[in-house]
């Protein structure tokens, strides 16, 4: 009894493996089809450089995004159906999330939110992405000047009668 079982299970094991055999075969004159888009780094600045890698590429292609310039992708040597691009993202790019499209073989691909821009931070200014002082910062910069002023007058004060007991 339990040796019909165990020739059922290889007799069915055997089956698949012939069914699936001629299609795995089959597939070598297949249409590739783009896959897996990675975008890195996935948070950029504008101006930065995003390398784009995408699967199921092998003769190349583009890669189209509202951020940056239409980018070819080349095949990568060594790595089954891979294709690699750089792209520049744009100086006026609005900071948020953004798609990138890939046309590779006829086909295209979507990935929907595949990286995000951040803004630019202005160097030389210590980061700050405003021009001058606002008048918070001139009401809290005033505040600790007085408190300073009245504070040092405080303390002259009383150091001046201690001395003359």
């Amino acid at each position: 009894m339990r040796n019909t079982r165990a020739l059922a299970a290889t007799g069915a094991a055997v089956a698949v493996l012939g069914v699936a055999a001629p299609a795995a075969v089959a597939d070598g004159g297949r249409v590739p089809n783009p896959s897996n888009i990675v975008a890195l780094p996935s948070v950029i600045a504008r101006g930065g450089q995003l390398t784009i890698t995408v699967d199921g590429c092998p003769n190349g292609g583009t890669a189209t995004s509202n951020a940056f310039q239409r980018t070819h992708l080349t095949p990568v040597h060594g790595a089954n159906d891979t294709a690699k691009g750089t792209a520049t993202i744009n100086n006026d790019a609005r900071p948020g999330s953004y798609d990138i499209t890939v046309h590779c073989s006829g086909r295209s691909l979507t990935r929907p939110a595949a990286f995000t821009v951040i803004g630019g931070v202005r160097g030389g200014i210590g980061g700050s992405s405003t021009t001058g002082a606002t008048p918070a910062d001139m009401a809290i910069g005033g505040s600790l000047v007085a408190a300073a002023v009245v504070g040092s007058g405080v303390f002259w004060m009383r150091r001046r009668a201690e001395k003359r007991i």
